[in-house]
């Protein structure tokens, strides 16, 4: 949907005058209120609190001069249309994953995750140090947006599933949950792929429209209570390996705010960064544990089906190849992921071999 069509259809406003009105900046004694949109049920674990914690954090850097009004999925517009009400200037900013938004422009996908791509180390330091926040804002310049990364999930699990995947022909039929690049590249073998929004995530599972999903991991995935409908969980998946999440601003409204604002915008999404990760990763290892209790069987996929998804995923990424911004992401994205991999598997990649060795 393009920006002109949405702001016709949109259940906010059907005018531009209405949308004029939303996007209106309000003042009380030289304060400011900002809208963010979600892409999140309220409450969903990990990820809508890594978008309240933003919005705390930079209402609290900004001594309240900024207040961030946080409205999740639903409460204002629908979860996958933040993009565009941001981009039309229904709403000041949005947090959500970005991959969300690879109809917009399949680039998106690279600042959250693509299939075989990178850790959540990996993407920060090509975020920070080689080009990837460049290439974030130079994405967002077409769509009238200013991005930032804000969020991480750590390694995802490949997914529940109501029968084992012995093989890549199990995949033929199947109705999975599954957005972004990767869903794209489980579709080419076989999958039926879904993309919901993650609020609608359970009631499909347990309802039969879908025959498995993955969401993130078992903390999350726990607090969604999948383990109460399916009881096959394969921990390790090949599409998200480091999930990173956006939160995105109008760029008319950013350029309006004091270079203060701004920088405490900036400094309030990375800070959520490490927060979102540490939390997730502090709290999987037990949840992990608790599943296995309840009953969840752990699994991993097999060697054939892991060279499946890879010769998938490599057709999946090099098809959208532009000669343009898309060319420039891939490119930089692999060169840095490379350079970031090789001393990680040297230095604490051999270390944590030898760890486990001697400590079990």
């Amino acid at each position: 949907m393009d920006r002109r069509s949405f702001l016709k259809t949109s259940a906010i406003g059907g005018s531009a005058a209405a949308a004029t009105a939303l996007a209106a900046p309000a003042y009380a004694q030289g304060k400011r209120t900002l809208t963010m949109v979600t892409t999140w049920g309220r409450g969903l674990a990990g990820v809508f609190d890594a978008a309240q914690r933003a919005a705390d954090s930079i209402t609290a850097i900004t001594d309240g001069s900024l207040t961030v009004e946080v409205k999740a999925a639903g409460e204002l517009v629908g979860a996958f249309e933040v993009f565009d009400a941001v981009t039309a200037g229904q709403a000041d900013m949005y947090h959500a994953a970005d991959y969300y938004f690879v109809g917009q422009h399949p680039g998106y996908a690279y600042f959250t995750s693509v299939p075989f791509g990178m850790t959540a180390q990996e993407l920060v330091n090509w975020y920070y140090f080689n080009g990837g926040a460049e290439m974030h804002d130079e994405l967002g310049e077409l769509f009238g947006l200013k991005s930032f990364l804000c969020g991480n999930t750590g390694a995802q699990a490949g997914g529940w599933f109501r029968k084992e995947i012995n093989g890549p022909e199990d995949f033929n039929g199947l109705k999975f949950r599954m957005p972004g690049l990767g869903g794209e590249a489980l579709g080419k073998l076989g999958a039926s792929v879904q993309n919901l929004p993650g609020s609608e995530v359970y009631q499909a599972l347990a309802s039969g429209a879908i025959d498995g999903t993955e969401w993130i991991g078992p903390w999350a995935d726990e607090k969604a209570g999948f383990q109460e409908i399916t009881k096959f969980y394969y921990t390790a998946g090949f599409h998200e390996p480091g999930a990173g999440l956006s939160l995105a601003v109008n760029r008319e409204v950013f350029e309006s705010l004091t270079p203060a604002q701004q920088k405490a915008i900036e400094i309030a999404s990375a800070e959520t960064h490490q927060w979102n990760l540490a939390q997730f990763l502090s709290n999987n290892g037990a949840a992990l544990q608790r599943l296995q209790s309840a009953g969840v069987k752990v699994l991993s996929f097999n060697d054939a089906v892991w060279d499946a998804m890879g010769a998938a995923a490599k057709e999946t990424l090099e098809s959208k190849r532009d000669g343009d911004i898309y060319d420039k992401i891939y490119d930089s994205y692999l060169t840095s992921m490379k350079a970031s991999s090789d001393w990680i598997k040297a230095s604490e990649g051999a270390y944590r071999t030898q760890r486990d060795r001697i400590l079990g």
